[in-house]
């Protein structure tokens, strides 16, 4: 009972943890204010969301969430496969990603760090759409599926806001 619940939450904390992780970096690193009040927003939410799957695995289930989920890398087995907002390719190949399909290495680095955190939250977010929209089918518990459902409203309306931008900023409007 409830195995796809505890599989969701096991692969969802961490995948939020790869947000939270990268939001962290635009809120020290992003030009752009609107960078940083998307950060600001999913650091918060994510958190939150977070601690809410942690009290409702211990309640469900009569323990932690196992620490080795916690470290893994759940959602992404070899980091391929999603191109760009923009369609193929997009310049966001997700070849050496991990926790989520986030390369904090590479974000720390990037020259232009509004770009680079655009270009990996948009894969990122589509991952953890794609995660919550597929677990809903076997959720047992429907607290967890209204969950799952915010996260695919919220997380839809942020790719699509960062679509936006991407073309605006970097596509000239296109």
């Amino acid at each position: 009972m409830g195995y796809a619940d505890r599989q969701f939450i096991m692969m969802m904390i961490p995948h939020h943890e790869g947000a939270i992780a990268m939001a962290d970096l635009a809120l020290s690193r992003a030009r752009r204010p609107e960078i940083k009040a998307l950060a600001q927003n999913i650091k918060a939410s994510q958190t939150s969301e977070n601690l809410q799957m942690r009290n409702w695995y211990r309640q469900w289930y009569g323990q932690e969430v196992p620490s080795w989920a916690l470290g893994s890398r759940w959602g992404w087995q070899n980091g391929r496969g999603m191109g760009g907002p923009m369609g193929k390719g997009g310049g966001m190949g997700m070849q050496g990603m991990g926790m989520g399909g986030t390369n904090l290495a590479a974000l720390r680095q990037a020259p232009d760090f509004d770009r680079a955190f655009i270009e990996q939250m948009i894969p990122h977010h589509q991952m953890g759409v794609m995660m919550a929209s597929m677990a809903q089918t076997n959720s047992q518990h429907p607290q967890l599926r209204q969950l799952q459902q915010a996260m695919v409203r919220a997380q839809s309306d942020e790719i699509q806001r960062m679509e936006q931008w991407y073309r605006n900023w970097y596509l000239g409007g296109r």
